[in-house]
């Protein structure tokens, strides 16, 4: 959508401070921080069994369940701009409305989840192309861990409901609660009583129960206390389309960033193994980066979400400007972590000779996507909360677009250096295009 209700609404002013905005980024931080650690722990414990086939087979399955899950991650993201601006307001019935209507979506689309899974299985044994047991491997863990999609997705929306209102510190609880007892269980299930992969699996059905029943038993709890949703509150078509509408564009800007780093994949490819194994370790560094990163821009979505919900202008100018000051702070101390560490790194993540030196060769290309794409995760965070989703697809189809078309001649032109001109070039153009947008729709909302 690209507009807050229409509805006359009265000014709420509140006052966006650092400590605001630090008591919503820090707290995601390090929620954001223990999904690596949990795949560490899931590969640790197959490690332990000394067979390629079910590290094959694990890493496959993620892999999918990757692709599958972030697809419907726009729950979260459409959760929480809907809950921001609700919260913003003053409207504890349009926080419910948002709550449940993100459950129904979670609850259908998590039981489809379900009955796909053997096509699922079928589908990414075949584009894996891997081999017998590395298929079984797969097919396995797909087929036990697709029982969770209902409460992944439910978890979605309470983290996204949690998040729109603020409450950073309840949704870093959640994610602790959920990849703690993955953990503990993978541990047990997958190592102490020998289930392997099934039992890594099992974990992840645990883990993801037990927070969504915990994670819902407190959002009733405060239901309980608010009055009673009017059914036609419940029954809003109009809301319900409007999120639909929101989780469209979120997704189509979702399946776009997808394809940009496979296509990234692909070209390292073309340039040799030694090439793409030496750019899969870099993009690791990214990949920490946007965890650090993602902070900030949660906290964007809920001060913006907010602030347009409260129609009050200098609260949404200031959480813009401050969400960025502290994206960009990060993105400069990430990357020269990055530069000062990455050799180590390198040599820790690969123990091929040849690999360890194209990465060295181009660490400061990788150490420098945090500072290009900080704008990129912070302007998805302020429009995400405005709920201004067509704008942040637009954008991103352009910036697709052009990495495209930049894409192939500049790794024909430069080998690997125009490989990641590229990828840069799509990270810039990613942020700019929503940076020149964003004046013209803040005017369109509060007029000045």
């Amino acid at each position: 959508m690209d507009s807050a209700p229409t509805e006359i609404a009265a000014v709420r002013p509140f006052h966006v401070t650092n400590r605001l905005v630090l008591s919503i980024a820090v707290p995601m931080m390090l929620a954001y921080a223990s999904t690596p650690l949990l795949g560490i722990v899931d590969t640790t414990v197959v490690g332990q069994f000394g067979s390629a086939a079910l590290l094959g087979g694990l890493a496959a399955g993620a892999a999918i369940f990757d692709v599958v899950f972030n697809t419907f991650n726009f729950l979260r993201a459409g959760t929480t701009g809907l809950t921001a601006q609700a919260f913003g307001r003053g409207d504890p019935g349009g926080e419910q409305a948002a709550f449940w209507h993100a459950i129904s979506i979670a609850v259908v689309a998590g039981i489809l989840l379900i009955l796909l899974a053997p096509l699922v299985a079928f589908v990414g044994g075949w584009f894996m192309n891997a081999g017998v047991a590395v298929t079984a491997a797969m097919t396995l863990y797909i087929r036990i861990r697709m029982l969770s999609a209902p409460m992944a997705l439910i978890n979605y929306s309470v983290l996204g409901y949690v998040l729109g209102r603020g409450q950073a510190g309840l949704g870093l609880f959640l994610q602790i609660l959920l990849n703690g007892t993955n953990m503990v269980l993978c541990i047990l299930l997958g190592l102490k009583l020998g289930w392997g992969v099934a039992g890594i699996a099992w974990a992840t059905v645990c883990g993801e129960t037990c927070a969504a029943v915990v994670g819902v038993s407190i959002v009733l709890i405060r239901f309980r206390r608010l009055p009673p949703l009017p059914r036609h509150r419940l029954f809003d078509r109009n809301a319900f389309l409007r999120m639909l509408t929101l989780n469209r564009d979120i997704m189509i800007r979702s399946f776009s960033l997808l394809g940009a780093f496979a296509l990234f994949t692909r070209q390292s490819a073309q340039l040799g193994t030694d090439v793409l194994a030496a750019n899969a370790v870099l993009m690791n560094f990214f990949l920490i980066g946007s965890f650090f990163l993602d902070g900030f821009a949660t906290a964007a979505e809920q001060l913006t979400g907010r602030a347009i919900g409260s129609r009050y202008e200098p609260a949404f100018r200031r959480a813009v400007s401050l969400t960025m000051l502290w994206g960009f702070a990060l993105a400069g101390v990430v990357t020269a972590f990055f530069l000062i560490f990455g050799d180590s790194l390198i040599n820790l993540i690969s123990t091929g000779a040849d690999v360890r030196l194209d990465a060295k060769a181009f660490l400061p290309w990788g150490a420098f996507t945090a500072v290009t794409g900080v704008l990129a995760f912070q302007m998805d965070g302020v429009f995400i909360g405005a709920t201004w989703s067509r704008d942040m697809r637009n954008m991103m189809l352009l910036s697709f677009a052009i990495y495209i078309a930049s894409l192939v001649p500049l790794s024909r032109l430069f080998g690997n250096t125009g490989v990641w001109i590229a990828l840069h070039v799509f990270l810039v153009v990613r942020g700019l295009s929503l940076l020149a947008v964003l004046p013209a729709r803040k005017r369109a909302i509060f007029g000045n």
